[in-house]
C-alpha cells in the first residue's frame, strides 16, 4: 500500500476495496466485531511494528532492552476521502518512545511535549518548586529542628502529665488530712491545718505554672527557628497546587475535540457533566479520539475503527498481544459521545432485548425460596436500559410475592440462582453467603490447554474506576479472592474445568482464568477478558446450603450443556 500526507494515511489497493464492501454504519466502539477492512489495516500495522527498528520503545516482546516494559493500545480507522478513495489511519494511545508524534501515526489532539510549549514551561516552574521543596525537606537543619521539636514536644507533654499526676496525689493526701481533722474540736488548730493545706495547694498550682512556662519558652525557641522553614514549605506547596491546577485547566482547554459537524468541545466541557466532574488522567490520549480528530480535520469520512494491544500485558490488567479490544468506557465514552454525534452508528448490543426463548427453569420451589436455572444471556436483575431479567420474569410469575435474589450471576453465565420469597429467608440465606458456608461449583471451558491438573488461585481484585465493570489486579487496594480449580477434560485446544469459588468477588472466575498470574487462559466467549463467542462458557452447576426454615442441608445440580 502506498502512503501520502507524510505517511499519515495508507490507501487500500483497488482490488481490496472491490472485494470488501465498506460498512454502512460506523463501529459501535464499546463492543464490536472488527470489520474485514480494519482487520487488514491492523494486520499491516502489526507487520510494521514487528519489522520496525527505529522506535526506542520496550514493548516487552524481547529481552534485549533494559527499559521499562510498556505495552500499548494501537488503533486503526478506515476512512474515505472526498474522491471516494478508501484507506486507513493509525494511532497509539499515550506516548510512544517518549514522544507524541511519529510519521506513520496521526498526531495527538494537542502535543503538550512540543518544544517551548506552555505545558513544558509551566512544568519547568513546577519542577523548580518541587526541587526547592525537596531541598528543604532533606536538609540536615530542617530535619534536626523538626526532630528536636517533635522530641521536646513529646517530652514536655510527658513531664507535664507526670507532674499533674503528682499534684493529684498531693490533692488526695490533703483531702484525707481534712477528713481526719474534721472531728477535731480545736477550731484554732483546724484553722492552722486548713491554712497550711491551702498554702500547699497554691504552691502546687504555682509549680505547675512555672513548669508549663519553662517548657513553653523551650518550645517557642525551637519553633522560632523551625517556623520560617515550615512557612516556606507551606507557601511552596500552595504555589505548586495553584500552578498545577491552573496548568491542568489550561491543558484541558487545549484538548478541543471535533465532531462531524465541525463543533469543538474541550475536555473540561465534555467531562463536567459526568460523574467524574473533571477529566481523568490520560483522557484524550487514547487512539480512537486521535484518529477521529485527524479524520475530521482533514476531511476524511470515518467508516470503521478497531483497537488492539501490542506487547506484554501490564500486571494489573488482562491484555493479550495482538488481540482486539473495545474503547475504554471511563476515558473515551464521554469524548466519543461528542465526536460521534450525528454519525450513523451500529446498534448498541447492550441495548438489544433478551431472546424470549431463553426460558427460566424452576429447579426447586417451596413457600420460602426457589432455585432457578438461569439461561446464558439473561440478566439477573434489570439493567439501566434493559428490564428483562430473572427478577422481572419471576415478579410476573409469582404474582403477590416479591422475588428477593440472594446472589447474582453475570449476564453471560448460566446456572443455579437462589431466590428468597420472604425477607426472613432472604436474610438467613444472605448470612450464609457472608459466612461463606454456601458451597458452589462452576464448570467452564478455558481457551487453552492447562498442563497443571488442579490448584488454587489467590489474587486481589479491584474495580477499574475508568472502565467498569472490568476488574483489575491490585496488590495495594484489591480485595482478596480465592478459587480452587480442577481439570476434568482436555482437548487439543480447550480445557474443561471445575471451579470452587471460596470468595465471591465480581468477575472472580473470569479474572482468575484470564490473568497471567492465574490460569492465563480466558474462558471461551469472555468478551471482557478474552474473545467473544456465541456465549460465555461458564455455568453455575452446583449449590448447597442450609434451608432457612427447616435447617436441613439441601443441594442442587444442573449439568452444563457444553
Amino acid at each position: 500500500m502506498g502512503n501520502s500526507e507524510q505517511n499519515r494515511i495508507s490507501w487500500f489497493p483497488d482490488n481490496v476495496v472491490r472485494a470488501i464492501a465498506p460498512p454502512e454504519r460506523f463501529t459501535f466502539p464499546f463492543y464490536y466485531e472488527p470489520h474485514p477492512l480494519t482487520k487488514i489495516a491492523a494486520a499491516e500495522l502489526q507487520q510494521y511494528l514487528e519489522n520496525q527498528t527505529h522506535l526506542d520503545h520496550n514493548f516487552g516482546l524481547t529481552t534485549d532492552s533494559d527499559k521499562m516494559v510498556i505495552g500499548k493500545m494501537f488503533g486503526v480507522l478506515v476512512v474515505r476521502d472526498k474522491a471516494g478513495k478508501i484507506g486507513y489511519l493509525s494511532a497509539f494511545s499515550g506516548k510512544l518512545a517518549d514522544s507524541n508524534d511519529h510519521p506513520r501515526f496521526v498526531p495527538p489532539v494537542f502535543d503538550m511535549l512540543v518544544e517551548n510549549s506552555f505545558f513544558l514551561q509551566g512544568q519547568e516552574v513546577i519542577d523548580a518548586i518541587n526541587a526547592e521543596i525537596e531541598e528543604i525537606e532533606t536538609s540536615a537543619n530542617y530535619n534536626r529542628l523538626k526532630l528536636g521539636l517533635e522530641q521536646q514536644t513529646a517530652e514536655s507533654a510527658a513531664a507535664i502529665a507526670a507532674f499533674k499526676q503528682q499534684l493529684k496525689i498531693n490533692k488526695d493526701i490533703r483531702r484525707q488530712r481534712r477528713e481526719e481533722n474534721s472531728n477535731n474540736k480545736d477550731e484554732e488548730a483546724n484553722a492552722l491545718i486548713e491554712a497550711d493545706l491551702a498554702k500547699q495547694s497554691h504552691h502546687d498550682r504555682y509549680r505547675l505554672r512555672v513548669l508549663k512556662e519553662e517548657w513553653k519558652q523551650c518550645l517557642d525557641g525551637l519553633q522560632a527557628q523551625f517556623a520560617p522553614l515550615e512557612a516556606r514549605l507551606e507557601a511552596l506547596k500552595n504555589e505548586r497546587r495553584e500552578r498545577s491546577g491552573a496548568l491542568q485547566v489550561q491543558l484541558f482547554e487545549q484538548y478541543a475535540f471535533l465532531n462531524k459537524a465541525g463543533k469543538r468541545k474541550s475536555l473540561h466541557d465534555i467531562f463536567a457533566p459526568t460523574a467524574f466532574g473533571r477529566p481523568p488522567s490520560g483522557a484524550g490520549e487514547c487512539a480512537t479520539p486521535k484518529l477521529l480528530q485527524y479524520a475530521f480535520m482533514n476531511g476524511y469520512e470515518p467508516l470503521a475503527m478497531a483497537e488492539f494491544w501490542w506487547g506484554a500485558a501490564p500486571k494489573s490488567e488482562i491484555r493479550q498481544h495482538k488481540q482486539f479490544y473495545p474503547a475504554c468506557a471511563g476515558k473515551c465514552k464521554p469524548i466519543l459521545g461528542h465526536m460521534l454525534e450525528g454519525m450513523t452508528i451500529e446498534e448498541n448490543p447492550f441495548l438489544q432485548p433478551t431472546i424470549k426463548s431463553a426460558k427460566i427453569e424452576i429447579v426447586y420451589e417451596d413457600e420460602y425460596l426457589l432455585v432457578v436455572n438461569k439461561p446464558a444471556g439473561l440478566r439477573s436483575v434489570p439493567g439501566v436500559d434493559i428490564f428483562d431479567s430473572v427478577y422481572s420474569r419471576l415478579k410476573s410469575m409469582l404474582e403477590n410475592t416479591e422475588p428477593l435474589l440472594v446472589h447474582r450471576l453475570d449476564m453471560g453465565t448460566s446456572g443455579l440462582l437462589v431466590v428468597a420469597k420472604t425477607p426472613e429467608a432472604h436474610k438467613h440465606l444472605q448470612q450464609q453467603f457472608l459466612d461463606r458456608t454456601i458451597k458452589k461449583r462452576y464448570t467452564a471451558l478455558l481457551s487453552k490447554v492447562i498442563e497443571q491438573q488442579e490448584g488454587e488461585i489467590t489474587l486481589p481484585l479491584y474495580a477499574d474506576p475508568y472502565n467498569r465493570p472490568r476488574q483489575l489486579v491490585c496488590f495495594t487496594n484489591g480485595k482478596k479472592s480465592i478459587t480452587r480449580w480442577k481439570t476434568i477434560e482436555t482437548t487439543d485446544t480447550i480445557t474443561k474445568v471445575h471451579f470452587w469459588p471460596l470468595t465471591g468477588r465480581t468477575h472472580q472466575l473470569r479474572m482468575h482464568s484470564a490473568h497471567e498470574l492465574g490460569l492465563n487462559a480466558p474462558i471461551v466467549g469472555d468478551d471482557l477478558y478474552g474473545t467473544p463467542s456465541e456465549r460465555l462458557y461458564l455455568h453455575a452447576a452446583y449449590i448447597a446450603f442450609v434451608h432457612p426454615v427447616t435447617k436441613e442441608k439441601i443441594s442442587f445440580e444442573v449439568i452444563e450443556d457444553f
